[in-house]
């Protein structure tokens, strides 16, 4: 089964992108984006 996860910039905090992973993945998942409010690639973390 999938889940929706949605990602949230660490250095702002605005909630940019939103991605669909499979359950079995217990660990947040961390990508590096580019955050529009910021104008540059941050960590994106996911939120609950």
């Amino acid at each position: 089964m999938s889940k929706k996860r949605v990602l949230a910039c660490t250095v702002c905090g605005s909630r940019n992108y939103s991605t669909v992973s499979k359950d079995t993945q217990t660990e947040r998942l961390e990508l590096n984006k580019y955050c529009k409010t910021c104008g540059e690639h941050t960590v994106h973390r996911e939120t609950k």
